[in-house]
């Protein structure tokens, strides 16, 4: 996302002109409000916070996508039982049940 320097604002001159700025925002304009001279918080259009949010989940689906590949492309084939796990680990199902 580009940020035209001319939407960048302090927080007072942002708090003075708040229509402004939300036009802007509406308008794609993202707007870069800065507190003490560094940026603080950006406003932007409902468009451009769904489009990045859609973004977001579509990173985290890569991620997922990506674990299973390698899941896939490292699996031997072995597989255990849970009855195996559970005595490797001297544990006896039986005693699990729930009454």
């Amino acid at each position: 996302m580009k940020t035209d320097t001319r939407n960048i604002a302090s927080v007072t001159t942002f708090s003075q002109n708040v229509s402004t700025f939300v036009r802007g925002a509406e308008d794609g304009e993202p707007q870069v409000i800065m507190r003490n001279n560094r940026p603080a918080a950006v406003l932007m259009g409902m468009e451009d916070a769904e489009r990045l949010s859609r973004i977001d989940e579509l990173e985290d689906d890569l991620k997922l996508l990506t674990a299973a590949m390698v899941r896939i492309v490292t699996d031997k084939g072995n597989r255990h039982s849970l009855s195996d796990v559970a005595g490797e680990f001297g544990i006896d199902l039986n005693d699990l049940s729930t009454d």
